[in-house]
């Protein structure tokens, strides 16, 4: 009977309005909530006949969620440095708890904090991952989420870390006379001739133990120099006879820039130190300049004079502060103002974002639907790119939600209207028996 049909009707938009104005009632409840995701209801028709004849049986309609997950909320400006937000499409990785065996889940929810123990870990208690960086900052990716690693910069504090990169920018006076006598590689070592110009730079080895490394410069000839660099005292190392590490010609152009080319190509080499008192050490990388650059070594009229350096290494204090980069590198800022990269953040995607499994604590999960998931760097192979100190809010429009939660009363209404005329139209067919 299709009374009967249109009573049934009625009950399902009743059913299909209330769960539509239940994603009313979760959106605006987020509204504030970092990175959520707004759910929208979308209906579908319900048919029990497909065919028009002369009598019709209604279906009803019922409602069907769909997560807004691949919709970008607003990036708004933030005073921590370790909030983080994502522009594009991504993910970042999380955890909820610090072990490897952890479940693996993904969010948008960037307000990652410390917590008791240093662990980097957003207000749902997720823990931020990533891959570790090594000494030159390196790192591998796999594709494998089991490489990834809890975020723990206070764990770097009181350890040591190996010299790894020493910059020099020295000027060489080019209007120096020729050294005067017989020089030989090694005799600025042994002290038997005199540098022109020396400088000297402390290094340390893999237990923070500090050494002292000195270049020395002698002039040959119009634009040529010979080096030296050498440990002091020469009995910090071992395997150098006198403590030399390299030695060799540095010539200089016309202009003054240097002449890698033309120069000993060992004295550019990394320095590997093995030191006397058994610590471990990794290669030192010597930026000394670039080719026909004058970002290094140069040769002018001024007085011979180091204009810069840099070293890298040595004990590590106290970590006063975490800061993560636009890139995702997050770095250690230790009391003494130095720094020091150690992990890198991975973004994660899915071929279909909406399809992906909505977790408890603003999180999602991978699903048939969405899709393998892949991890990249941001900003490569279709990943978003990371906004530091900034937050994404909640993508729910509250204008269009109060739009909303009126059309879906009114249609609950409307809907339970269809189920007292139709009870009004049974009560007539059963009066007819009086």
């Amino acid at each position: 009977m299709s009374l009967y049909s249109a009573l049934y009707a009625g009950v399902s938009g009743l059913s299909a309005q209330a769960s539509a104005m239940a994603t009313v009632a979760d959106n605006i409840t987020n509204v504030n909530t970092v990175g959520y995701k707004g759910v929208a209801a979308e209906f579908r028709t319900l048919v029990t006949d497909g065919s028009v004849r002369s009598s019709y049986s209604a279906g009803g309609v019922v409602a069907a969620p769909k997560a807004m997950i691949s919709k970008q909320g607003l990036l708004q400006a933030s005073s921590s440095l370790t909030d983080i937000g994502v522009e594009g499409a991504g993910f970042f990785v999380v955890r909820p708890g610090v072990s490897d065996n952890g479940e693996v889940a993904f969010t948008r929810a960037g307000s990652f904090k410390p917590d008791a123990q240093g662990y980097l870990r957003n207000t749902a208690n997720y823990y931020l991952q990533g891959w570790p960086l090594d000494a030159q900052g390196n790192y591998v990716n796999t594709g494998n989420l089991d490489q990834l690693e809890p975020i723990r910069p206070s764990a770097l504090t009181g350890s040591a870390a190996p010299t790894t990169r020493l910059e020099a920018r020295i000027n060489l006076q080019s209007t120096t006379a020729n050294f005067a006598g017989a020089y030989a590689a090694g005799n600025i070592a042994a002290g038997t001739a005199t540098a022109q110009f020396s400088r000297s730079f402390d290094v340390s080895d893999a237990q923070g133990s500090p050494h002292r490394i000195t270049m020395g410069f002698v002039k040959t000839a119009a634009n040529e120099w010979q080096a030296e660099i050498y440990a002091v005292p020469a009995a910090d190392v071992t395997g150098a006879p006198g403590g030399l590490l390299a030695s060799g010609e540095v010539r200089f152009n016309g202009d003054g820039s240097l002449d890698l080319a033309g120069s000993t190509a060992a004295l550019f080499d990394d320095l590997n130190i093995n030191w006397a008192n058994g610590a471990g050490s990794s290669p030192i990388n010597l930026a000394l300049g670039s080719n026909g650059a004058l970002d290094g070594l140069t040769s002018f009229s001024d007085p011979s004079a180091m204009i810069g350096s840099f070293v890298d290494g040595g004990t590590l204090g106290t970590v006063a502060s975490v800061e993560i980069s636009d890139t995702g590198v997050v770095s250690a800022i230790f009391e003494d103002g130095t720094s020091r990269a150690i992990y890198q953040l991975p973004l994660a995607t899915v071929q279909n974002p909406d399809g992906m499994t909505r977790l408890s604590g603003n999180a999602y999960g991978i699903s048939q639907e969405s899709g393998n998931v892949a991890i990249n760097p941001p900003g490569s192979l279709g990943a978003g790119t990371i906004s530091a100190s900034s937050l994404e809010a909640s993508n729910v429009d509250l204008a269009e939600e109060f739009t909303n939660m009126i059309r879906f009363q009114r249609a609950y209404s409307a809907s339970s209207k269809i189920i007292t005329t139709v009870d009004d139209m049974l009560q007539e067919i059963s009066n007819l028996k009086r």
